[in-house]
C-alpha cells in the first residue's frame, strides 16, 4: 500500500472479536464497518498488517488525509502483537494512531476522546501498550456501552441494540463525532508541520 506525500495519516483500529460481531464488546469493528461504507474503502485481509485492512484518501470536513483501517484478527485481550505489527508498517507514528474500543465506565452513544494515559482496565488496550513496550502515546476513543445489570462478561457479548447500531452506523450522528474527531487529530499532525 503506498502512502499519499505530504497528507496527514492515520491508522485507524478498531478492537472486537471476529468470533462475536455485532456484541457490545466488538463495538469497534462496527464503527470501523461503517468508516468503510462511508468512504467506500476496499478492505482485504493482510497478514503483514495482521487483520482486515484497507486504505484511501479521504476528505473529513475540510481535510484531505490518507487513512488507514485495521480490524485485528486476533481476539481482543492479544490483539497487541498485531496492532503493534500494523503501527510499524503504515504510520509508524504512534500519535498517528487511533484506537476505537468498548467502555463500561461511559454512557450509551458517549463518544470519549483520549490521548495517552493508562489502559483504565480494558485488556484490548493493556495489550496493545504491553506489545508497544509500555508506549501510551497514542489516541483512543472510548465508546460508551453503558453498564448493565448482572454479569459483565454477559453484558459486553451481548448483541448490540439496534438503536445504538444505527447511532454509530454510516448515517448516525456518532460517526459523524467520529469523522470530526479524526479530523481534529489530522489538523493537528498538519499544524505541528507548519501547514495550514
Amino acid at each position: 500500500m503506498t502512502v499519499a506525500p505530504g497528507l496527514p495519516q492515520l491508522l485507524v483500529v478498531g478492537l472486537g472479536n471476529l468470533p462475536f460481531p455485532q456484541t457490545r464488546h466488538s463495538i469497534g469493528h462496527l464503527i470501523i464497518d461503517a468508516l468503510v461504507a462511508r468512504f467506500h474503502i476496499h478492505m482485504s485481509n493482510d497478514r503483514t498488517m495482521g487483520g482486515v485492512t484497507g486504505r484511501s484518501k479521504v476528505t473529513l470536513g475540510e481535510t484531505a488525509v490518507s487513512l488507514t483501517l485495521l480490524k485485528p484478527k486476533p481476539l481482543m485481550n492479544i490483539t497487541g502483537p498485531s496492532v503493534a505489527g500494523a503501527l510499524h508498517k503504515s504510520v509508524k507514528a504512534s500519535d498517528a494512531m487511533v484506537v476505537i474500543h468498548d467502555s463500561l465506565s461511559h454512557k450509551l452513544k458517549a463518544l470519549s476522546p483520549k490521548m495517552g494515559g493508562s489502559a483504565n482496565g480494558h485488556n484490548g488496550v493493556r495489550s496493545i501498550i504491553s506489545a508497544l513496550g509500555g508506549e501510551t502515546n497514542f489516541h483512543r476513543f472510548r465508546i460508551g456501552i453503558g453498564r448493565g445489570p448482572g454479569d459483565v462478561a454477559e453484558y459486553v457479548l451481548a448483541r448490540l441494540p439496534e438503536e445504538e447500531k444505527l447511532y454509530w452506523n454510516g448515517d448516525g450522528m456518532g460517526l459523524d463525532l467520529i469523522c470530526k474527531e479524526l479530523e481534529r487529530i489530522a489538523r493537528k499532525q498538519l499544524e505541528s508541520r507548519g501547514l495550514p
